[in-house]
C-alpha cells in the first residue's frame, strides 16, 4: 500500500520532512503544513524557506494552502507551480476554531454553493493544474458528505484524501471509515484514506477493506512512530540508533531553519509530544 505524510502544523516542517525520509522513508509524498496566502499576494519569507526545493532536496513535497478567496488560491498556486512544484492540495479539514470561523479548512464546507463557485474559478484559472483536496466529511454532521462528494465529483480534482470525521469531532471522536465507501463509489479519480492510522494493523485494516484506495496518508501515528510507513512496507520498526539519530537531525535541521536554538527547542518540543511514546 502507497503511503502519504500528512501535513502537521508545528511538526512536519523542512527539517522533520528531511530527516524523516534520510533515516526512515516509506513516504511516496509529503504534504506541508498548510499556509494561507494573503491579499496582498506577498510569501512570507519563513513560508518560502519552507517550501524551497532546496530545502526539501529529493522529496515528492506537496505545498497545501489554506483559502477561501478563489483570486489568493489561484496567485499562491501560480508561485508555487513556478518554484517547480507538480501539485497543490487545498485544505478543506482543518478544524481550529480560529481557522473554521473565518470560513477556511473544515470551516468551508458549510458553504458548499460558495465552495462550488470557488472550484469553478479556480479551475477556469488554472487549467489541466494538479490540485488536490484534503477534506472532512462535512462540518456537523456525516450527512453533509454527499452534497460535497457531488461538487468534488464534478471538478477535475487530481486526488481527494479524506479525514473520516466531520470537523465537530475534532480528534476526539473516533474515525469514520464506513464513509470513506462512499468516496470509493462517487468520486471518480483515486481517493485516499485518512484517519487514525495509527499501527500497522490499522493500515492492514484498511487496505483489506478498501484495496481501491490510492493510498493511506498518516498523519499522528507516523509523527509518533516516525517507522510506521516503513513498517507497513516491510515490517522493519525503528532501532535506538535511528531514532537517535533521526532526533539529531531533526534539532540541527531546525537550528539551521530557525537559525538560533530557542525556536528549535520549541519546534522539538511538538515532536517530543508524539515520539514520547516510542519510549
Amino acid at each position: 500500500m502507497t503511503v502519504y505524510s500528512a501535513p502537521l502544523e508545528g511538526v512536519t516542517g523542512a527539517a522533520w520532512r528531511r530527516a524523516h525520509a534520510a533515516v526512515f522513508g516509506g513516504c511516496a509524498k509529503y504534504f506541508a503544513p498548510f499556509f494561507s496566502p494573503t491579499r496582498e499576494h506577498i510569501m512570507s519569507p519563513r513560508v518560502r524557506r519552507e517550501l524551497l526545493p532546496a530545502n526539501n532536496p529529493g522529496l515528492a513535497l506537496v505545498p497545501q494552502l489554506l483559502c477561501r478567496n478563489p483570486d489568493d488560491f489561484v496567485w499562491a498556486a501560480r508561485e508555487l507551480f513556478d518554484m517547480g512544484y507538480a501539485e497543490v492540495n487545498l485544505n478543506l479539514g482543518c478544524p481550529s476554531g480560529t481557522v473554521a470561523a473565518k470560513g477556511k479548512g473544515a470551516g468551508f464546507l458549510a458553504f458548499p454553493d460558495e465552495l462550488d463557485e470557488f472550484f469553478e474559478r479556480v479551475f477556469s484559472e488554472l487549467p489541466g493544474a494538479n490540485i488536490s483536496v484534503k477534506t472532512r466529511l462535512g462540518l456537523e454532521d456525516e450527512a453533509e458528505f454527499a452534497r460535497l462528494l457531488d461538487i468534488f465529483a464534478r471538478r477535475p480534482i487530481s486526488e481527494l484524501i479524506v479525514h473520516t470525521r466531520v470537523r465537530a469531532d475534532w480528534y476526539k471522536l473516533p474515525a469514520r471509515p464506513g464513509a470513506f465507501a462512499a468516496a470509493l463509489g462517487r468520486f471518480p479519480g483515486p481517493a485516499v484514506y485518512n484517519g487514525d492510522l495509527f499501527t500497522v494493523s490499522d493500515a492492514r485494516a484498511l487496505e483489506e477493506r478498501f484495496p481501491e484506495a490510492r493510498a493511506l496518508m498518516l498523519g499522528r501515528g507516523l509523527a509518533a512512530n516516525p517507522a510506521l510507513a516503513r513498517e507497513i512496507a516491510h515490517g522493519e520498526r525503528a532501532s535506538r540508533v535511528e531514532l537517535e539519530r533521526f532526533h539529531e537531525l531533526v534539532w540541527a535541521g531546525c537550528v539551521r531553519d530557525f537559525g538560533a536554538p530557542g525556536p528549535a527547542v520549541h519546534r522539538l518540543k511538538e515532536l517530543w509530544s508524539y515520539i514520547i511514546y516510542m519510549f
